[in-house]
């Protein structure tokens, strides 16, 4: 309860910082460069270094990729029903596509499971969310905009990614003992992920009114916040048998809110800079209302 009500707090805080500029423009940069370059890699690390994996954690890993998969058939055929333009497809595939498993569900982890459950979010964005993005997804944004996809740029982004190289570190030295006080120093630096990336996010946060938007926002949160995780329920659980607390979180981060960095890809290939803005700006608050529910509806798993 401790986490949630931080969470909020710290939401709010950004929100209120950027309206009465108490904070400069460039917060959200710092920010967001401090967690990804120390707070995440710090937490990724710790937490793959320790954790038992199983069968059962090939679950959290292909959650992103067939939740991306199944959001690019979908919205391809809505595309072609509402008529669309490119821009429009482009960005709403990316945006309901991406889940934000580590700034909104890390948080989110913690205050509902724990941080000892922050192993499964990891999953879930490492080699789930962020490389789907760092693949499909720019190919994706490349393909809307009618530009042009590098594989050696594509790769290259993949493994300079601080938190990917942080992961990679943590299974290449499992069988090696870390440290007592480098475990809790990572541990704090992970620690920090919570208020700062609620601080950050609540920042970054910006609603426009605009006709016809009502009806994008409407397919897209649509699916990102209660079809996605009903499927992965229906798939993982009663189709595939799936139980347990590893289970829940990772039906959990199905429900997450729209990735940030997908925005920031839209707007960077000169897709739908609206839309983008909007599924984050009520994506991410609406999501703190429909996470408690899908926590219940799980708890049962």
């Amino acid at each position: 309860m401790d986490s949630l009500v931080l969470l909020i707090f710290c939401f709010l805080f950004g929100m209120l910082a950027r309206k009465m500029e108490l904070l400069p423009s460039s917060t959200p940069i710092v920010l967001n460069n401090f967690i990804i370059n120390l707070s995440m890699p710090a937490i990724t690390f710790l937490f793959i270094h320790r954790m038992k994996f199983d069968a059962s954690l090939l679950f959290p890993v292909f959650m992103p990729w067939i939740h991306f998969a199944l959001a690019f058939g979908l919205f391809f055929f809505i595309a072609k029903w509402k008529k669309y333009d490119r821009k429009t497809t482009g960005t709403i595939i990316l945006t309901a596509g991406l889940g934000n498993t580590s700034f909104v569900g890390f948080p989110l982890i913690t205050a509902y499971y724990g941080a000892e459950y922050l192993g499964v979010g990891v999953l879930c964005d490492q080699p789930g969310s962020f490389l789907v993005l760092s693949t499909l997804g720019i190919a994706t944004a490349a393909y809307y905009s009618s530009g042009s996809v590098s594989p050696m740029g594509l790769i290259k982004k993949v493994f300079t990614f601080p938190p990917f190289q942080a992961m990679l570190l943590a299974v290449l030295l499992r069988s090696f003992e870390i440290p007592w006080w480098a475990q809790s120093s990572m541990k704090t630096l992970g620690l920090t992920i919570t208020p700062l990336a609620m601080v950050s996010v609540g920042y970054q946060l910006k609603l426009i009114k605009s006709g016809g938007i009502i009806n994008k926002l409407f397919f897209g949160l649509g699916y990102k916040l209660f079809l996605a995780p009903a499927f992965f329920y229906l798939l993982y659980v009663l189709i595939l048998g799936g139980a347990g607390k590893n289970m829940q979180v990772t039906l959990f981060e199905s429900a997450m809110a729209p990735m940030i960095t997908a925005g920031i890809v839209s707007i960077q290939y000169g897709l739908d800079e609206e839309l983008a803005v909007m599924m984050l700006g009520v994506g991410i608050p609406l999501s703190l209302l429909t996470t408690p529910i899908w926590y219940y509806l799980f708890s049962g798993v």
